[in-house]
């Protein structure tokens, strides 16, 4: 029998307009303290976020790509992930998953139960990203 591992997933999302709330799906991130993994992805199309925000030229969509680079080299405890790339993965996701006021917030990070957790992260990203 498989083992069973608890995770914690949180949504990446696009704010463009922080004053009014709206938001677009851009990223998944999923983590499991127990099987010491954590995982990112994130996708900017740029099609689909012209459709949602006719404003698009007002988005600096490099600003973007750097932060989510960011994110991505924290994630992964990378060097150039800085400090916070050096802490624990738990200390990782939960900064990541922090509260902010800026383009790029994440959902409330929510639980789960899985026996594969590279498919769990593939099933999620299909439904709640693409």
């Amino acid at each position: 029998m498989q083992e069973k591992h608890l995770y914690e997933y949180a949504i990446i999302r696009l704010v463009p307009k922080i004053e009014r709330e709206e938001f677009i799906n851009i990223g998944l991130i999923l983590f499991s303290k127990h099987a010491r993994y954590i995982n990112l992805k994130y996708e900017i199309n740029e099609r689909k976020i012209k459709c949602l925000f006719n404003k698009m030229e007002e988005l600096d969509i490099e600003n973007i790509h750097y932060i989510l680079t960011a994110f991505e080299n924290i994630c992964k405890g990378k060097s150039n992930g800085g400090e916070i790339g050096k802490f624990d993965i738990p200390e990782r996701f939960r900064w990541l998953t922090a509260m902010r006021s800026t383009i790029i917030q994440t959902s409330r990070p929510h639980p789960g139960i899985s026996t594969d957790l590279n498919k769990t992260f593939s099933a999620l990203w299909e439904e709640l990203v693409m």
